[in-house]
Formats: C-alpha cells, sequence, structure tokens
C-alpha cells in the first residue's frame, strides 16, 4: 500500500501559517520535504506513491506558502489603513466635531452645539436641558426630523426668560414617529484638541475633557464654529 504524508504534520503547517509566523513556517516546510522525500526514498517499489497522492500533498505545502505570503499582505494594508486614520484625524484637530454624548457648556461667547442622531424619521422630537442638579431648565417640541444627524443651537435662556448661568447642562432626547418611540442619540459638542492612539494602532480624539477620548468612527458631524 502506498505511503502517505502524516497529518499531524500537515496540521502543525497549518497552524503555523495561521499564526503568520515566518519562520516557523519555513521550518515546517522543510520538514514537510524531508518526509516526503524520506517517504519516497523507502516506499515499496512493487506499491509506490501515485502520481495523484504526491501531487495533492505538494499542493497543500504550496497552500500554506500560499497564507503565509497572505498574511503578509493583510499585514501591509492594515498599517497603511492605520496611517490613513491617523492622517484623516490629524486634519481634525482644532476642528468641532458632534459625538455620542449629552453635555451642553453655556459659557460668556454663547452655547455649544448640540445634536441628534435618528434611526428613522420622527413627527416630532422633544428635546429637554437640565441642569447639573437634574432640574428641567428648558424643554423644545422641534417637530418632525428626518432620519440620520441634525445639529441644533440654544440661545442659553430659561423656561422663565433669563439668561442661563455659565455651567454644565445636560440634553435629553425623545422622538416619536406614528406613536411610537424612535431610537435616537443625543450628540455633544467638542474640539479636538489632539490625537492620540490605541493599543491596536487606530487613532482616538482628544476632545479636552468635554467629552471622552472618541475614535474616527464616533464623528457623527464636523462643525465650524
Amino acid at each position: 500500500m502506498s505511503t502517505t504524508i502524516d497529518t499531524s504534520v500537515l496540521n502543525s503547517l497549518n497552524t503555523g501559517a495561521a499564526t503568520g509566523s515566518a519562520g516557523k513556517g519555513d521550518d515546517l516546510r522543510e520538514n514537510f520535504m524531508t518526509l516526503l522525500v524520506t517517504q519516497l526514498q523507502n516506499q515499496d517499489p512493487l506499491n509506490p506513491m501515485e502520481n495523484a497522492e504526491m501531487t495533492s500533498q505538494l499542493a497543500q505545502i504550496n497552500t500554506v506558502s500560499g497564507i503565509e505570503e497572505l498574511n503578509s499582505t493583510l499585514e501591509g494594508i492594515t498599517g497603511q489603513i492605520d496611517a490613513g486614520n491617523t492622517l484623516q484625524a490629524t486634519a481634525l484637530i482644532g476642528q468641532g466635531v458632534l459625538v455620542p454624548g449629552d453635555r451642553l457648556l453655556v459659557g460668556e461667547e454663547g452655547t455649544t452645539p448640540f445634536g441628534v442622531e435618528l434611526a428613522k424619521p420622527a413627527d416630532n422630537l422633544a428635546v429637554t436641558i437640565r441642569d447639573g442638579a437634574g432640574q428641567v431648565v428648558r424643554r423644545f417640541d422641534l417637530g418632525a426630523i428626518d432620519a440620520g444627524v441634525e445639529s441644533f443651537e440654544w440661545d442659553g435662556t430659561l423656561e422663565s426668560g433669563e439668561r442661563a448661568p455659565e455651567g454644565a447642562y445636560y440634553v435629553s432626547i425623545a422622538a416619536s414617529a406614528g406613536g411610537e418611540s424612535v431610537k435616537a442619540t443625543a450628540l455633544n459638542y467638542a474640539m479636538v484638541r489632539g490625537i492620540s492612539t490605541d493599543g491596536n494602532g487606530s487613532p482616538l480624539l482628544d476632545l479636552g475633557g468635554v467629552s471622552e477620548q472618541a475614535g474616527l468612527a464616533d464623528v457623527r458631524q464636523i462643525l465650524s464654529m
């Protein structure tokens, strides 16, 4: 009966390719060829290995080499994507962005914008603004709003008509369509102060303490102030 390559060797080769270790893959490939040559030298001359069988085994080692090359190519592409994202993030330094959050600031120069992201169109959008103690200071009914991201400005006046004291306030959103609630995400304004990276090399936006660090995917809108 013809001999075959030990399947444990093939499994080890595939494992080495999956881990992306080129050095380990080269060692396993050398072991594979040594084993194949040894089996060819010691096979039964009356029942030699069939060409199709040997071709199949050689194809498997070529597959391992192909996987290693693919892993190397993907690593290069990932590095280029990270570099492109970092460059894109750097261009946001000094820009105002809307990211998920509910904070709204009132200062001497006015109030920061806020926004909402709707999963689908709403018949009515209700906005409630609270102070730091949780007390409601202003309510708005903004009517029908399309799906997507919309930004708004609050003039800083309270229900009484007086000017709101400087400080941090918080926005809550309630949206509905046809009598049913619509998923709505509040967005707060923040200035991009700088760029850092996470453990995977992906860029993070430094929002100056107004909001936690955010990734590029968290930016819903770029605003000019």
